[in-house]
């Protein structure tokens, strides 16, 4: 589980969260609406990320598994 105060994530929730601020800033939201909508946005900076990093991951290599014993095929024997 990651932080969601990690950098990289407040990172993405505060450019998800200039269309809000901006809103806000030209009278579009009031300043209830904006705050109310700015937890959103770091939560779904948390989800982009988490994501992101899940789906980079590595997957995890599967057991080898040994190779089948050969058969001693003498005829007859």
């Amino acid at each position: 589980m990651i932080s969601p105060f990690r950098a990289d994530v407040v990172l993405v929730g505060f450019v998800l969260a200039i269309p809000v601020l901006l809103l806000g800033l030209r009278g579009d939201m009031t300043v209830g609406d904006v705050v109310t909508r700015l937890p959103w946005c770091l939560a779904a900076g948390w989800a982009a990320v988490a994501l992101v990093r899940w789906a980079s991951a590595p997957r995890p290599q599967a057991p080898s598994r040994p190779a089948p014993a050969e058969e001693d095929a003498t005829p007859g024997a």
